[in-house]
């Protein structure tokens, strides 16, 4: 097929996570929402046999960018994932796309780079703050099948977003019962960590564990108990709600005092976004502003979850586009 893009006119954005890799053209910072392809990873051989693919669908075109989001931690410019054994790096994403400027950020940090690009329409205020600095500090907590955040510093040389394994920290216990779902994580899951308890299979932990309070072990997926709460059918799924907004409430306001991110706090991922309508009403609130004294200074920290499924190749665009104005 002959290329029917100009050539170096484009950027490649891609984002892998353990199933699936969804990749994109964006011209500048803009992502061209038409282009985008999602692909199965368990049909292909690597990750260049998927960036080779969708440029031969579009044409074999020329790009002069190319940056992929993997949900995994980077080191020295590689990446690892759990349940795939790809080569990810940034000679990988070169060869296969052949651009001149390529770029690797953990899924989080693209995130944090597609503050300020997604559409207003596509944000959900969750707590209202009492007023936002649009230069400073921002932090990203995504929550989906993992949990992890991201701090985005807004500096003279450009947009700075910190990578971390935030999810892998140990979970906290402020009361006899969270004690007791820490002993459980424990024993069902070797170590209770954040993501344990605050992502899609920590929610049927908790429901398992409360469950086992009870006296009636019950396993149900996590859509199953979102969906469960919302029709009211069952009285145990609104309280693994309950408990799951509250922990999340609870150590996203530890993080707020650990990063002072007066520019928002931004919620980001498949089970954020489940809950987000919901936690208003499930005590995530009063569990974010309960830090004793400092109480009073939470009410600064507004809180907001993105809705938009393209943030993280939003993401990548952004961030290519800043490092191409500056070459």
């Amino acid at each position: 097929m002959s290329n029917v893009h100009p050539a170096n006119a484009f950027s490649l954005v891609a984002d892998t996570g353990g199933t699936n890799t969804r990749v994109a053209l964006a011209d500048g910072s803009r992502l061209l929402t038409e282009t985008v392809r999602r692909y199965q990873n368990q049909e292909h051989s690597s990750l260049e046999a998927v960036l080779r693919r969708f440029l031969d669908e579009h044409g074999g075109v020329d790009c002069a960018g190319a940056c992929l989001a993997v949900a995994g931690p980077i080191s020295d410019g590689s990446a690892e994932l759990t349940n795939l054994d790809w080569r990810i790096d940034r000679d990988t994403i070169a060869h296969a796309s052949q651009a001149e400027t390529v770029a690797l950020l953990n899924d989080l940090q693209a995130q944090g780079h597609s503050l300020g690009h997604v559409p207003a329409s596509n944000l959900l205020e969750i707590i209202p703050a009492q007023s936002l600095e649009p230069a400073a500090t921002r932090l990203v907590i995504g929550i989906g099948t993992g949990f992890n955040v991201a701090p985005v510093y807004c500096t003279g040389t450009g947009r700075l977003v910190t990578p971390s394994e935030a999810g892998h920290a140990s979970l906290p216990a402020q009361s006899e019962a969270d004690l007791r779902l820490f002993r459980f994580l424990e024993e069902t899951r070797g170590f209770p960590d954040v993501e344990e308890a605050l992502s899609g299979r920590g929610l049927e932990s908790i429901y398992t564990w409360l469950g086992q309070e009870d006296g009636e072990s019950r396993i149900l997926p996590g859509a199953g108990i979102i969906a469960q709460f919302e029709n009211g059918s069952d009285p145990r799924a609104a309280q693994a709600m309950r408990t799951f907004a509250r922990l999340l409430g609870t150590i996203a306001g530890n993080l707020a005092l650990v990063h002072l991110p007066f520019g928002g706090i931004y919620l980001t991922g498949g089970v954020a976004r489940a809950f987000a309508p919901h936690l208003a009403n499930l005590g995530f609130g009063e569990a974010f502003r309960s830090k004793g004294r400092l109480s009073g200074l939470m009410d600064r920290f507004g809180v907001t979850a993105i809705n938009d499924d393209f943030a993280a190749l939003v993401g990548c665009a952004s961030h290519l586009s800043e490092i191409t104005s500056k070459m």
